[in-house]
């Protein structure tokens, strides 16, 4: 495959397809190339030499539907795109198959910078990664405050039960993939079913929220909040406990998972709490639950991909070491719910 035709990008059905869906759209040539890819979905970022735009569809060969379900992520992005949530705007939406094999959805490209590591947040020094962490906090608030019904999202999930069913999934994911000792493990999930909160009212939830997952702008501003793959109606809080628990440092070198949260000016945990409870008026007493549920389903997902390295079938730099991680996410779950 030359670099301008990536493996499951044919560009000339897709521009044949933007020129009958958006007619005047796509003004030259297109080329295009796969920024991300793996276990989630695949991205592109494709560009006719005056405009760019970015293409997302499942990964190539077999999938689940309901695990990358493409329709689910542009209806998303459609129905926050006019609110204050900051997301790409969405071109359009393609079902047929035929077109690149599989459905995709192509958005307008939004300039900025996803941060994953302390190391990458660092150079912005400690004033800048402090307003940009908090900027975070802030436009969760707003995603939280946008009334799902009022944008078309009134059925987008089945709040009623949500943290029950969410604890029962992440308890069934981990027996699928047991196939070592994980003292502690079956303690942190019987211990956040016997103390399972009530949820507020159910809002648009992303699942996925932290700062690698927005683009943060020259400005230090956030312009774009990405990987709606997991949202629905749910429990705002289990937002807020996955950012805390992103926000807690890991205390490991080189580790293959990393918070941002050893950056010089990264917010501690209480703060963001605090700031989410005074702008969003929520009760946030219960956290520790929630922060403690993200340690467990964090150790739920890396012990998935340990399971699949010792059956080799995962490439790739730093698959070997995920392993020992699993032990540390249960420890602090654990204590979390613990301290809580």
């Amino acid at each position: 495959m030359s670099p301008d035709h990536p493996p499951g990008l044919d560009l000339d059905r897709l521009r044949g397809l933007l020129e009958r869906e958006r007619p005047g759209l796509v003004t030259g040539p297109l080329t295009g190339r796969l920024v991300e890819g793996g276990r989630s979905n695949l991205t592109y970022l494709v560009g006719d030499g005056t405009q760019q735009w970015v293409v997302r569809r499942p990964p190539l060969g077999h999938v689940l539907a309901t695990a990358h379900d493409m329709k689910r992520e542009h209806r998303v992005i459609s129905a926050l795109h006019p609110t204050k949530v900051p997301v790409p705007e969405p071109v359009l939406l393609c079902e047929d198959e035929e077109v690149l094999g599989a459905p995709f959805y192509v958005m307008e490209f939004v300039e900025g910078t996803p941060y994953r590591t302390a190391e990458q947040l660092a150079p912005l020094g400690p004033e800048r990664t402090r307003q940009a962490v908090l900027s975070l906090v802030d436009t969760l608030v707003e995603l939280h405050a946008v009334d799902p019904a009022e944008v078309g999202l009134g059925d987008f999930g089945r709040p009623e039960g949500f943290l029950d069913r969410q604890l029962r999934r992440w308890g069934k994911q981990l027996d699928a993939s047991r196939n070592r000792e994980l003292p502690g493990i079956d303690e942190l999930h019987a211990a956040l079913g016997r103390e399972l909160p009530s949820s507020p009212a159910p809002t648009i939830v992303h699942g996925d929220y932290r700062l690698d997952n927005v683009l943060i702008g020259a400005d230090d501003e956030i312009k774009a909040v990405l990987d709606w793959e997991m949202s629905t109606l749910g429990d705002p809080l289990t937002d807020l406990g996955l950012l805390v628990m992103y926000s807690r440092p890991l205390q490991l070198p080189d580790s293959p998972v990393s918070t941002t949260a050893q950056a010089p000016g990264h917010p501690a945990p209480r703060e963001l709490i605090e700031r989410y409870a005074a702008r969003s008026g929520r009760d946030v007493s219960a956290v520790a639950w929630y922060t403690a549920f993200a340690w467990f389903k964090l150790a739920v997902i890396l012990e998935g991909i340990h399971y699949r390295y010792t059956l080799g079938q995962t490439v790739g730099r730093g698959f070997d070491r995920i392993g020992e991680l699993v032990p540390v996410f249960i420890e602090h779950g654990l204590t979390t719910l613990q301290e809580g």
